[in-house]
């Protein structure tokens, strides 16, 4: 009796999506196929091995017994192939990833291309997500890993910091030359004209972190916007003389972001530390090591003269 790598990849999706069509779809293959490969598969050890009258799909008692071997005969592969690919350098498989909204737009046009044509054979999934959602997908195991802001403290995840990254202010009602100069405070931010990313984006979680600014700012004394988008954010400011807080990278947009309007902080500067999270079983190593080193290459030229500076780090 032989029992191959696809078709214990194939049991496992259907017991953890519980559905033959969700199933098939996160492994890439028709549905028609994917049963007929788990179907095969009980005929070979003679096993039923879900209960395919309840909704959702759920392993049977015998199922059950065998799936925590499942998934240790494919943990076991996952570290195999991952040995193989780093002695022979022939990298492929799927690497999803999840990447915070406020650092995608600006982060991934760095190294992206670059990156997904050094390694044509490895299929690059990106998710742009919140924090939220990216670590109750890391522990689902339903994303690789996530590029976010840290820290994050759960017990079944690892991180690991890449760069930091500070704030500038964005006042466009500050254009006066003779003020270019002249750096920011905590206390010169006129809160009554500031607009900040909604709650569940990083970027608001910082501001209020580094800051202790509020997170619902009242505009023209009749309007509170939340935005979920940075890029949304920036346009409604630049229309509405707004002021914002603006992360390093996303400065260097000049189709949205007016250089004219930008402003740093005096020392010590708001920062935010950038770094990566995988989850505590996660095998794909060498992958994520060419990652951290593209991005890291990528950045520097941007950030690498605001290494010095002393920074105001998140609690």
């Amino acid at each position: 009796m032989s029992i191959s790598k696809t078709q214990i990849e194939y049991v496992l999706a259907l017991e953890k999506t519980g559905s033959f069509s969700k199933a098939a779809e996160s492994c890439f293959v028709t549905q028609s196929t994917l049963s007929t490969m788990i179907k095969k598969l009980e005929n070979q050890i003679d096993t039923i091995l879900f209960d395919r009258k309840s909704k959702p799909i759920v392993p049977t008692k015998e199922g059950k017994v065998l799936m925590s071997q499942f998934k240790i005969i494919s943990r076991e592969y996952q570290i195999l192939e991952e040995q193989i690919q780093a002695r022979t350098k022939n990298f492929h498989g799927t690497l999803k990833i999840g990447i915070i909204p406020t650092l995608a737009p600006f982060l991934l046009p760095l190294f992206l291309n670059q990156l997904i044509t050094k390694y044509p054979d490895v299929n690059f999934s990106i998710h742009e997500i919140t924090t939220t959602e990216i670590v109750k997908l890391i522990k689902q195991r339903d994303l690789d890993i996530g590029i976010l802001s840290l820290p994050i403290i759960d017990k079944e995840l690892i991180q690991k910091a890449l760069f930091n990254e500070d704030f500038l202010v964005y006042d466009t009602n500050r254009t006066d030359q003779k003020l270019k100069n002249k750096k920011y405070q905590i206390k010169d931010i006129d809160t009554d004209r500031l607009w900040l990313l909604e709650e569940s984006h990083c970027l608001s979680f910082q501001i209020e972190n580094i800051c202790h600014l509020k997170n619902k700012s009242q505009i023209n004394n009749n309007l509170i916007y939340r935005s979920g988008s940075i890029l949304s954010l920036l346009e409604l400011v630049n229309s509405n003389k707004g002021i914002t807080l603006i992360p390093r990278l996303a400065a260097k947009n000049k189709s949205v972001v007016n250089q004219d309007y930008l402003f740093q902080f005096q020392n010590p500067k708001p920062v935010r530390s950038i770094g990566i999270i995988t989850h505590m079983n996660f095998s794909k190593h060498k992958l994520k090591e060419i990652l951290e080193k593209n991005i890291l290459n990528a950045v520097k030229p941007h950030l690498k003269k605001f290494n010095n500076i002393k920074l105001i780090k998140p609690n």
